[in-house]
This record gives structure tokens, sequence and C-alpha cells, in this order.
């Protein structure tokens, strides 16, 4: 049982179905339904896409830690780290004028997690072999 983990997935996943039905909802008005033409259906796309590719990795190296016993106080600092990342990452990203601080702020979150949970993993696994 992984229950910090799960406390950090089930918003991101609310979130990752906010921005799969912003990408559908941009297709629909801008009649796009493949490709990125449009602006603003790129704006959506990319956010999603963004999203999706870095919140997987992100929730592995956290179940990963808290499986390896991180202290929960630790699993909790990187699982909001996580989610105002991914918050600030999207809001940046999605609106149009974009909002490039909140972009970069976003990106700066979520790579401080993910190499911060996953120094905690190689460090967890190698007290575990040694």
């Amino acid at each position: 049982m992984l229950p910090v983990t799960a406390f950090y997935a089930a918003p991101l996943a609310l979130a990752f179905v906010v921005l799969s039905t912003r990408v559908i909802r941009a297709r629909r008005l801008y009649q796009q339904p493949l490709g990125t033409a449009h602006r603003l259906v790129e704006r959506a796309a990319r956010a999603h896409g963004n999203f999706a590719e870095a919140a997987p990795l992100a929730l592995l190296l956290l179940a990963l830690c808290e499986a390896n016993g991180l202290p929960s106080w630790a699993l909790h600092v990187l699982g909001v780290t996580l989610l105002a990342g991914r918050g600030f990452h999207a809001l940046g990203i999605g609106r149009e004028p974009e909002v490039f601080r909140w972009r970069v702020l976003g990106t700066g979150l979520t790579l401080t997690m993910i190499g911060t949970a996953g120094a905690a993993a190689m460090g967890l696994a190698l007290a575990a072999l040694f």
C-alpha cells in the first residue's frame, strides 16, 4: 500500500482529465481533428503532452521512495512540489498570452522534484543493497 503516492496521484489524475478535455474542446472549437496548426490547439496539446511526459515518471519515483521507506514528511514535500510544478506549468503554457514565468516555475519545480526523488530513490536502493 502506498497511501502518500495515492494521495498525490489522485489530483494528478483529475488534472490529466482536465487537460485532456481542454485539448478536445480546442480541437472542436478550431476544427483541428489532428495536428496542432492552430496556436491555441498547440498550447492545449503541449500542456497535456508535457504533463503526460513528466507526471508518470515523477509518480513512479515517489512510489519507489515511499516503498523503500523515505519519511512521510519528505514524501509530502516531493508531492506538493510536483503538484505545484504541474499546476504552474499548465497555467503558464495553456494561456494566451503565455505566462512564461509560471511555465518556467512549473518546469523548475517539476524537474527539482524528479531530480530529488531520483537521488532519494538511488540512495535508498544503495542503502538496501549494502
